[in-house]
């Protein structure tokens, strides 16, 4: 028992992981990582939201509740990955699985009638969301192949 602590103890201070968490720490605290990052949140925000500030109709309440859910999702990750660099910033890859969601979310939720603006505002936020994590993605990506 004692082994597998000792074991999991070193691991953690391994110098290849320790370089690891080095580079995404300095891949975060780039200007363009902070303010992607920074854009991530708010679209997230605007995600969350977008029911009531568009205005969604009675027959889109699983479309309005998928953005609540995947806005706050998409906000949680992002503070966690600025928060957590060095663990976290290889979560980014999620980002843009949810702006791809928030895209063809309005299509697949079943049951409901979306209206031309709901539609609009879910694909330019799901872009922008998809844009974003990728850009995330390509900061530690950019970093790893310069050192």
């Amino acid at each position: 028992m004692t082994t597998q602590h000792s074991m999991d103890t070193s691991m953690a201070h391994h110098p290849d992981i320790v370089a690891l968490r080095d580079r995404y720490d300095r891949a975060a605290g780039t200007p363009r990582a902070q303010v992607a990052e920074g854009l991530m949140f708010l679209g997230g925000g605007y995600a969350a939201i977008s029911p009531w500030v568009i205005g969604f109709s009675g027959t889109t309440t699983a479309l309005a509740v998928s953005d609540l859910i995947v806005g706050i999702a998409i906000m949680v990750m992002t503070l966690v990955c600025a928060d957590s660099a060095g663990r976290m910033y290889g979560m980014a890859w999620v980002a843009p699985l949810m702006g791809v969601w928030l895209i063809v979310s309005t299509w697949l939720i079943h049951g409901i009638s979306a209206s031309t603006g709901t539609m609009i505002s879910n694909i330019v936020v799901g872009a922008c969301v998809l844009l974003l994590g990728l850009a995330i993605m390509g900061v530690a990506q950019m970093k790893a192949n310069k050192t």
